[in-house]
């Protein structure tokens, strides 16, 4: 009989199945067992894609003495043809086992004193997650109108720059995506430019933007939000303050709430998705969210970002913050390979990344290079199909603390 882990080394060839499971899989008696994902992981760490079976195959008969047995085996995994969806259950409930005994060692630190209940709460909560995940019943709409109304026709979330409705289209529930740019380029005047226009179209029953805020003051950036909403500099903000105020809380009809901490965690992000049920989260840097460990950097950002898409997926659309590395400086159009910190892993989660470039150029200080390097969104009846990974021009304005359309 075939070991179950063996059955489903050959969908973890899958890059985002090796992702979303490898870590629960925890092969301790079949020490051949364990060198085949032993040299699974080995590829997948070197190439970050799908590993077709031929090319497993090829690594590990050239790292194996007992050619003749592991050719044996291998034929044994490809026969073994279990189907996705089978398989996806099944490392479902291996996660569920693996969570369980997590709680399982927790509930013992706190029976002892080495930990307090809130740390449990945590993974109460990701157990909840897991049940639905786990539900067989959830069925895609297959009715072709209902599928436009709701995806299409009907608008999400619209930009204040128009060349990102013609270039993106909006953002509704389930989408996920990051900008990513150079130090001192215009990511929070960036964020506060369109995350107060995004406030200004929540409806009353609306929950509100939750801006998760790990970088920069939050006092400074309530301001600068204060500045775009209104379209201000600083001096005009402060000349009536009264005024300012009530134009501020009318527009954005009290739809922006800013968490101001260094130390945001996984836990903390959930408890208040849970109880605000908000209409979007933005993530200030998303890198920096604390409760994610991992053996690699890259591993441990990837992760984060998966998780960032459950949190899209389960509650509404989620944008995050990244770092270009130092190959972006000075770059006009910035792509994935720019992202810092990351193989293939951050990018692999986004359903769309948007590279905010700036040069050195002389004359090009207020002129800001937006380039859609993967966009994987629906769009609107207004998006522009020549635009959908189109690199534009557009204007920071930095003293109002707005981008604006170049035409």
């Amino acid at each position: 009989m075939i070991r179950p882990e063996a059955a489903l080394l050959n969908i973890l060839l899958n890059f985002d199945m090796y992702q979303k499971y490898r870590t629960y899989l925890d092969i301790k008696e079949d020490k051949d067992l364990q060198n085949l994902y032993r040299l699974l992981d080995e590829m997948m760490e070197r190439y970050g894609r799908d590993i077709s079976f031929n090319e497993f195959s090829l690594h590990v008969l050239s790292n194996t003495q007992d050619v003749e047995t592991i050719t044996h085996v291998l034929e044994i995994i490809q026969e073994a043809n279990v189907q996705p969806d089978v398989a996806e259950q099944l490392l479902l409930q291996y996660k569920e086992r693996n969570l369980a005994h997590r709680i399982a060692l927790l509930a013992i630190d706190i029976t002892e004193g080495r930990k307090d209940f809130d740390s449990l709460r945590g993974l109460i909560e990701d157990h909840e997650v897991l049940q639905e995940e786990m539900r067989d019943d959830v069925f895609v709409e297959d009715d072709l109108e209902q599928l436009y109304s709701a995806h299409v026709h009907k608008p999400g979330l619209r930009w204040r720059l128009n060349t990102l409705n013609r270039m993106l289209g909006s953002l509704r529930k389930g989408d996920f995506g990051f900008i990513f740019a150079r130090p001192e380029t215009g990511k929070t005047t960036f964020l506060a430019s369109e995350v107060t226009f995004f406030a200004e179209q929540v409806p009353e029953d609306g929950g509100p933007i939750l801006w998760c805020n790990n970088e920069e003051g939050g006092d400074k950036v309530q301001i600068r939000c204060y500045q775009a909403a209104l379209g201000v500099t600083l001096d005009e903000l402060f000349e009536d303050k009264a005024d300012a105020n009530a134009r501020y809380h009318s527009l954005t009809g009290g739809k922006l709430k800013i968490l101001d901490s260094a130390n945001i965690s996984k836990n903390q992000v959930e408890r208040l998705c849970k109880s605000l049920k908000p209409s979007a989260v933005i993530f200030d840097q998303l890198d920096k969210i604390k409760g994610f460990t991992g053996d690699r950097e890259d591993l441990r950002l990837g992760s984060i970002y998966q998780w960032a898409r459950e949190i899209a997926k389960t509650y509404c659309p989620v944008i995050a913050v990244s770092q270009a590395d130092g190959s972006g400086e000075g770059k006009k159009w910035l792509t994935m390979e720019n992202v810092a910190n990351a193989k293939t892993a951050k990018q692999a989660e986004a359903d769309w990344i948007l590279g905010i470039g700036a040069t050195h150029q002389e004359g090009f200080e207020f002129i800001r290079h937006l380039h859609a390097s993967k966009n994987k969104l629906t769009g609107d009846e207004d998006s522009d199909p020549k635009l959908r990974h189109g690199k534009v021009d557009v204007i920071i304005e930095p003293m109002t603390a707005r981008y604006k359309d170049y035409q």
